[in-house]
């Protein structure tokens, strides 16, 4: 799940809990926005941590330059 299916999970959330007023028999809506609103945050968060260790960016190790004077007198 993507940071779009985060940020609608808490939306669908959000609604289900503030905006409806629905009654369904052995399920509590309020409730299940409330998880769903969790989830999105959860979710939010650990996509951002993740998201955020990808972008660290690691500095390239210098590499050693040796320069060899292999002139020989004599040949």
């Amino acid at each position: 799940m993507g940071l779009g299916g985060c940020i609608v999970l808490l939306a669908v959330g959000a609604i289900l809990t503030f905006a409806t007023d629905w009654e369904v028999d052995s399920v509590n809506l309020d409730l299940v926005g409330l998880i769903m609103m969790a989830v999105g945050l959860i979710g939010i968060a650990t996509f951002t941590s993740i998201a955020r260790r990808r972008r660290a960016v690691i500095p390239p190790v210098a590499t050693t330059v040796v320069e060899r004077d292999d002139h020989r007198t004599g040949y």
